[in-house]
């Protein structure tokens, strides 16, 4: 438990920002969940529609400095090509 003044005040802060940073990645999982089921049911509008919305969530989650920035590029690049590849094959 925090002793000094400044160790209470950093100990209230690092909660406050746990909170957001796991309302942020939580938000930001669901997203991609949702496109990976559009994938696995095989609805190409569908994951078109939840990449588009996946997309500005996810880098929001990286500029708010929840997750890297080069991480939230990754996961954009990786979940594009999915959905990419899903159109081709169709």
């Amino acid at each position: 438990m925090a002793n000094h003044k400044s160790a209470e005040k950093r100990n209230r802060q690092s909660l406050v920002r746990r909170a957001r940073n796991r309302i942020n990645k939580t938000r930001m999982k669901n997203c991609i969940r949702t496109v990976e089921e559009a994938i696995a049911a095989g609805s190409i509008e569908q994951a078109r529609e939840a990449l588009q919305l996946a997309v500005p969530v996810i880098a929001k989650t990286a500029s708010k400095g929840t997750i890297h920035k080069r991480n939230a590029s990754r996961k954009v690049s990786r979940l594009t090509l999915r959905v990419n590849a899903m159109q081709a094959a169709a």
